[in-house]
């Protein structure tokens, strides 16, 4: 049996301040906050989730925000950067609008692409690439309209304490495609239309620290329960200690460390983030799964409030 995986359901980091985190990836970058709970095994802990006007698979960026926590070291074992793509044309409004905001930015060329690299308050790196593919989100908030607004997952780049093993993985049990080499990345992709391309660095990289400003693990898509029940077996029998499935809510998921020391997920794109609120409230409150409720009041009292607000 060989599987192949669409790519990216969603990347989960660690943040600081949750004000913060809402303003720059609701206020500034523009994204719709599709769900706020609650870390499940910390329910003192936010759990956000922003994406497009849906929460498709493929969109889903999510934050643990952290106030008083250390900072994190990039590096080894994680996600580097985190892409996103951008409908064709729409550089030059997102060079405006973070120059608006005072944030910095770079811009460079790989594989032929023009790319934007920034950083979000907490030191989480990030960039912007134009691409066909992908429906407009038509999520509109802030002055960010769908005709530029990010589409979603451009993809990520990713460092690994051995690359080569990371590789074969990505390749042989993931099943991306390879696409080439330029300088020290490998470019791999998938099928789908978005968060489909994958970049490895093929130098090794020291250990990262997790912390604030880091990515604690990126997640793959699988079509249904069943789909993921393969893919336990699969990635069990091609050498990886997997878990048991975890009901997520929004998805369930099957966690695996590959040798590179990544943090890997495969999560079924349903239910989705609709199923307990319509599409049209989705992230408009705090949702607790049935074995926090009965503590919603003590829980609201620890979490600190935030707005979700346009930016000037």
């Amino acid at each position: 049996m060989t599987k192949q995986t669409m790519g990216i359901h969603h990347i989960t980091a660690i943040v600081g301040h949750p004000q913060e985190n809402m303003d720059f990836y609701a206020g500034v970058l523009g994204l719709r906050l599709v769900k706020q709970t609650v870390n499940f095994d910390d329910p003192g802990t936010y759990h956000f989730y922003f994406g497009n006007d849906g929460g498709k698979p493929g969109t889903i960026i999510t934050f643990f925000p952290w106030p008083d926590a250390y900072p994190g070291k990039i590096g080894g074992g994680q996600v580097g950067v985190t892409t996103y793509s951008i409908p064709v044309g729409a550089m030059a409004f997102w060079k405006e609008r973070l120059a608006k905001f005072k944030v910095a930015f770079t811009e460079m060329e790989r594989f032929g692409e023009q790319v934007l690299e920034f950083d979000d308050p907490h030191g989480l790196h990030l960039e912007l690439v134009e691409r066909e593919a992908g429906d407009l989100n038509s999520w509109n908030f802030g002055g960010v309209t769908p005709e530029v607004a990010i589409k979603g997952f451009g993809g990520a780049t990713l460092l690994s304490t051995q690359p080569d093993a990371t590789a074969e993985l990505l390749e042989k049990v993931l099943g991306l495609t390879f696409i080439g080499k330029e300088d020290d990345i490998a470019r791999y992709q998938s099928a789908a239309d978005l968060g489909n391309v994958i970049d490895l660095k093929l130098t090794a990289v020291e250990r990262g620290e997790m912390g604030v400003g880091t990515v604690h693990h990126i997640a793959w898509r699988a079509k249904d329960d069943q789909d993921q029940l393969e893919w336990q077996n699969y990635v069990h029998d091609n050498g990886y200690g997997v878990t048991p499935v975890q009901d997520r809510n929004y998805f369930n998921a099957i966690y695996f460390r590959e040798h590179g020391e990544i943090l890997f997920e495969i999560a079924t794109d349903p239910p989705g983030f609709a199923h307990d609120e319509s599409p049209e409230t989705m992230g408009s409150r705090l949702m607790l799964p049935a074995q926090y409720e009965p503590h919603r009041d003590k829980i609201e009292q620890i979490l600190l409030p935030f707005q979700v607000r346009e930016l000037d």
